[in-house]
């Protein structure tokens, strides 16, 4: 009798234009999530550099390059810096509410104004609702919408939604899919990185040990923001490393210079745990 499949089989996408650095090319190692056992293998695979998307779990496996680390914040030492306590005064009053994997008509036109505005010409940059259901419903593993709002005037109908984001429950943290937002609010100043500050408090809340945000690549300007969260841990070839306080305090310094430049992004480039594109995961 044959014994039952143990373990996952693992695929590799083919080569592709790399979304972030300009003249490179990408290439995952990617498997399903499914059964009752999805949560756990996600949980595995996630302390080991894995994404999700969708059914999908995938990381980088680029032949000649090894920009992408997997960066995670260790949030029972969060220190919040000066500016981060500005933004969450700014925007504490926000109304923060989980919400079952379900897409609704108005976090999609949230995400086109998001899209439009900061990731023109991106792989989501064709979405339409259908594909937003599928990027957050079509899920095997423990995962919610997180939703914020502004207070209503009357305090019982919902306030304007002004961002929400994709986040997944893992066992030790809670792993941000894809976060998007108002970007024309000028009032709110800082949203993107609320809703991370957001998910620092939630997952120390939860006796959750680290926050997971995703891939960080030094030299692509549009990631540079994941580097101001300390501490930091990211992974190596030897694991999970803490980034040195003098390092990530000269990254963060290189984060804020990347973020006056007017250099033109990679065509298509995009944050990191871009979802969708599942045609791209296919076993030949």
């Amino acid at each position: 009798m044959t014994a039952p499949v143990r373990f996952p089989r693992f695929f590799v996408t083919s080569l592709a234009p790399c979304p972030y650095l300009p003249g490179r090319s990408e290439r995952k190692v990617f498997t399903e999530l499914k059964g009752v056992h999805a949560d756990a293998l996600n949980d595995a695979l996630g302390r080991i550099g894995f994404r999700r998307s969708q059914t999908v779990a995938y990381r980088p496996s680029c032949l000649d390059c090894s920009a992408c680390v997997s960066v995670r914040v260790v949030t029972g030492e969060f220190a919040p810096s000066s500016t981060q306590k500005r933004n969450l005064k700014r925007n504490g009053d926000l109304v923060a509410t989980l919400c079952r994997p379900w897409s609704t008509a108005e976090q999609f036109e949230l995400l086109q104004r998001y899209l439009g505005s900061r990731h023109p010409g991106g792989g989501m940059a064709t979405m339409d609702e259908v594909d937003y259901a599928d990027m957050v419903e079509h899920t095997p593993v423990t995962s919610y919408v997180v939703e914020y709002r502004e207070p209503s005037a009357d305090g019982l109908t919902p306030g304007r939604l002004v961002g929400a984001c994709l986040t997944d429950r893992q066992g030790d943290g809670l792993s941000m899919i894809y976060s998007f937002y108002d970007p024309e609010h000028t009032a709110r100043e800082g949203l993107g990185n609320y809703i991370i500050l957001d998910h620092i408090s939630r997952a120390a809340a939860m006796d959750l040990p680290y926050v997971y945000l995703g891939y960080w690549v030094e030299g692509a300007a549009r990631m540079q923001y994941k580097v101001r969260y300390r501490p930091m841990e990211r992974l190596g070839r030897a694991g999970w490393e803490r980034i040195l306080p003098e390092e990530q305090k000269r990254l963060i310094s290189g984060a804020a210079s990347a973020r006056h430049e007017s250099a033109p992004a990679p065509e298509g480039s995009a944050k990191d745990g871009v979802p969708g594109g599942q045609g791209q995961y296919r076993v030949v």
